[in-house]
């Protein structure tokens, strides 16, 4: 796996967070996964937009995905602060949570590539 975050230039970056939740854990995760849109949200500038998506049909093994965009990658450490600040603040451990409810996240950044 390559480790790109640190790498400067120009476009735009995506966080793509993709996550397995049982039913039983749905609520609480969308819960804590509202809070850190909301973080994201308020955002200066760089933030561009994010979307959160529940798969409705298909074989994929992941069925909610996050995604959040920014116009480049000095942007996105401002955020990462942001949600520490929230993290530390509320007492909440997302790796955790995860355990605790047996959800599956794959997490990584992303960027464009012309194909």
């Amino acid at each position: 796996m390559r480790d790109n975050t640190n790498q400067g230039g120009a476009g735009h970056v995506y966080r793509v967070d993709k996550f397995i939740v049982p039913d039983s854990a749905r609520a609480e995760f969308l819960s804590r996964a509202k809070a850190i849109r909301d973080v994201l949200r308020k955002q200066g500038g760089g933030f561009v937009r994010d979307s959160y998506l529940e798969q409705i049909s298909g074989p994929g093994e992941f069925y909610i995905v996050t995604i959040a965009e920014w116009e480049g990658q000095e942007h996105i450490e401002a955020a990462k602060s942001a949600i520490a600040a929230l993290l530390r603040q509320s007492n909440f451990n997302p790796q955790e949570m995860y355990e605790r409810l047996g959800i599956k996240a794959d997490i990584a950044f992303y960027k464009q590539i012309d194909a």
